[in-house]
């Protein structure tokens, strides 16, 4: 039998003519050539409070610490991703960060998950949870939006979306330190800004004055407005089944960390008994963790933190276990990540919308029809604004600029 001579260039047209040319050059291999980290601390007009404020667990939040990673490449790409922290951990993250660092130079920045696994085990000793992980986030964050970049795409499409937009709910409006005509008029605004639900924070020690507020807020919004509400971990079981029941009445869309993070057999025991979902897992620093509680069927709505839980490599790992046990999706925080992340989910998700970090970048997310809108910009599709620079308040630099 006789071999078929592949096709030149020359003997086709058009799209297939440029297909053959593409295949026969080689790959263009490129490498990373410098890492620049930057802890960035990004002020708080107000302070925040929620439940665990109110029963003496936490102090009010005053700012939130940014690790911010640049990768630059030999061929001239880059790429910009972040992890951060509330209240502590911000110059923890940094130093391991700065630790690890020189791992990635030389590497091929299109192998991420191969240098996810090289920057857990240069910081091993200290685990694969909590801030070691949350350091490697910025890191693997920046990697994707180098790669998304480099091809041309929004995030959102280098992974496969399922949508352009997700559905949006506002939290930065019913912190229990506002007072509740404020918060009436904060969802009221959220809502013309094109915001499509509201979230509201419970948990106070006076179980009445949970009530009330959602009563209030309840009553004022439209019936088809959708609304939840955040518990923040602050009861104990007892009290979680007592004001669950006592919210069925609210129609809520979903009552989240009614119980400690880690109580998995305590939130599937609700999620059993409430006809209200369940939604839990913002707390969570790896997928081992998570996996604990889907497999104990501790919730219905998981809330995972890409930042949190080592980027955007493990946040897709978990959603694929997600995925085959239909579970519907949440992130938390981190509303510029999560929008891709969530456009490329197979069911239908909801994203948080915070307008905390509007001035860290140059760009804006689109909000209307009660929905986010993924940009058409490529990667992630922000870059650092001179606020950000000014803000900084530690670097480090490794490798050198191409």
């Amino acid at each position: 039998m006789t071999s078929q001579p592949t096709p030149t260039s020359s003997a086709l047209s058009g799209p297939e003519a440029a297909l053959v040319a593409a295949s026969a050059g080689p790959a263009t291999i490129d490498r990373i050539a410098h890492v620049a980290l930057s802890s960035v601390v990004l002020p708080l007009a107000t302070p925040i409070s929620d439940a665990k404020v109110l029963t003496g667990r936490q102090k009010p939040m005053t700012e939130v610490v940014f690790l911010v990673v640049e990768i630059t490449t030999t061929g001239g790409h880059s790429g910009v991703g972040f992890s951060y922290s509330k209240r502590a951990g911000g110059p923890g993250q940094f130093a391991h960060a700065k630790e690890i660092a020189d791992v990635l130079v030389g590497e091929d920045p299109n192998d991420i998950s191969k240098l996810w696994v090289k920057l857990s085990w240069a910081g091993a000793s200290v685990g694969r949870s909590g801030l070691a992980t949350q350091a490697i986030a910025a890191f693997d964050v920046a990697l994707w939006d180098l790669k998304a970049k480099r091809a041309g795409l929004p995030l959102a499409k280098l992974i496969g979306s399922h949508r352009d937009s997700v559905r949006t709910y506002n939290t930065s409006g019913g912190f229990l330190h506002t007072p509740i005509e404020q918060v009436k008029e904060n969802a009221a605004g959220s809502l013309e800004a094109g915001i499509g639900a509201i979230k509201l924070k419970v948990g106070q020690p006076d179980w009445r004055a949970d009530v009330a507020r959602v009563t209030a807020v309840r009553e004022f919004l439209d019936d088809d407005v959708p609304l939840m509400v955040d518990a923040n971990q602050q009861w104990d079981r007892a009290t979680a089944m007592r004001m669950g029941r006592i919210f069925e009445e609210f129609n809520l869309v979903w009552i989240e960390e009614p119980l400690d993070a880690y109580d998995a057999e305590g939130h599937a025991n609700l999620a059993r008994a409430l006809d209200t979902p369940i939604a839990t897992g913002e707390m969570l620093a790896s997928v081992d963790e998570h996996l604990r509680l889907i497999e104990a069927g501790a919730q219905d709505i998981v809330q995972p933190d890409a930042p949190r839980i080592g980027g955007i490599t493990q946040f897709l790992r978990l959603t694929t276990i997600m995925e085959s046990k239909q579970l519907e999706l949440a992130p938390h925080f981190a509303m510029e990540i999560h929008v891709h992340l969530a456009a490329a989910y197979s069911i239908e998700p909801w994203v948080e919308h915070f307008d905390w970090l509007d001035p860290l970048f140059n760009e804006t997310l689109e909000t209307r029809d009660g929905r986010m809108w993924v940009s058409d910009r490529p990667g992630l599709g922000f870059t650092l604004s001179d606020q950000a620079r000014a803000w900084t308040v530690a670097t480090s630099e490794h490798g050198a600029r191409p």
